[in-house]
C-alpha cells in the first residue's frame, strides 16, 4: 500500500504484510492502511505467496515494487502456523515439525533476507517479525512452535546488527494469547477460560492490543528501537 499525502504517519510508504488474510496479520494491514492511505492512486494489492518458497517471496516484493513504483519501506512478517493438536515433543511428527519450521522460521528468514536487500535501496526502513510470548511461557504442547519462534527472535537480534549503516531497523513483536482463529482452534471453552484467568487482566488479548505497537515501530517514532523482542501480552508471562 502507498499514499501521496504527507499528513499521515506512513504516507508515501510501501508496506508488505504477510499472513494478512486473517487474524493479527489482517488487523495489521487495516491499521497500517489507516496510517498511510489517503487520496487517489494505488492503495493496496493482494498477492498470494508461500513464504517458505524463495521464488514466491521474491515475486511478492517484485509485485509490490511494480504496483507502487517504489521500493518497499516496511516488512511485517505475520505468517505463521500452529499445530492445533498441541502435541508433546515426543508425539510431534517429523512432518508437522518440518512444516512449523518451514513457515515460521524459514518464512521469516526468506522475508527478512529479501527485505534486507530491497529496503537498502530505499534508504532505510522497518523489518518487523511477529513471534510469540510462548518463547517465554514454554507451555507443554508448544515445543516445535516455541522453538520455531525462538529461532526468529535470535535471528532478528543479529539482523539488526548486520544492517548497521542502512537506516533499517529489525525488531520482533511477541504477542501472548490473542483471540484469533488460530488461537481458538483445538481448544475447549474450559481451556480458553483457564488461559484467560492466567492473565492479570483476566482475558485473552485482542488484535487491537497488538496493532498499535506495530504501527509505532513502522513509523519514524520507532527509529531508536532496534534489535528488540517486545512482548505484548498484558503480563501473561
Amino acid at each position: 500500500m502507498a499514499a501521496q499525502s504527507q499528513s499521515l504517519p506512513l504516507a508515501g510508504r510501501v508496506a508488505i504484510v504477510t499472513g494478512s488474510s486473517r487474524g493479527i496479520g489482517r488487523a495489521i494491514v487495516i491499521h497500517l492502511a489507516e496510517l498511510a492511505i489517503t487520496g487517489n492512486g494505488p492503495r493496496a494489492i493482494v498477492v498470494q505467496a508461500n513464504v517458505s518458497e524463495p521464488s514466491q517471496v521474491k515475486s511478492l516484493f517484485d509485485a509490490a515494487e511494480r504496483a507502487f513504483e517504489s521500493p518497499v519501506h516496511i516488512l511485517v512478517n505475520s505468517a505463521g502456523v500452529l499445530d492445533p493438536k498441541y502435541p508433546s515433543i515426543a508425539n510431534t511428527s517429523v512432518e508437522d515439525f518440518d512444516r512449523t519450521f518451514s513457515v515460521n522460521t524459514k518464512g521469516a528468514f526468506l522475508c527478512s533476507k529479501e527485505a534486507a536487500n530491497r529496503l537498502k535501496q530505499g534508504g532505510g526502513g522497518r523489518i518487523i517479525l511477529l513471534t510469540s510470548s510462548m518463547t517465554r511461557g514454554l507451555k507443554p504442547g508448544f515445543g516445535a512452535y516455541a522453538a520455531s519462534k525462538a529461532a526468529v527472535e535470535t535471528m532478528v537480534k543479529i539482523l539488526a546488527k548486520e544492517l548497521k549503516g542502512t537506516g533499517i531497523t529489525a525488531n520482533s513483536v511477541a504477542p501472548g494469547p490473542i483471540a484469533t482463529e488460530m488461537f481458538f482452534e483445538g481448544k475447549s471453552s474450559e481451556v480458553v477460560e483457564k488461559i484467560a484467568a492466567e492473565n492479570p487482566f483476566g482475558r485473552v488479548g485482542e488484535v487491537k492490543d497488538v496493532v498499535p505497537l506495530v504501527g509505532f515501530l513502522a513509523g519514524d517514532g520507532g527509529e531508536w528501537i532496534n534489535g528488540q523482542i517486545i512482548p505484548v501480552n498484558g503480563g501473561y508471562v
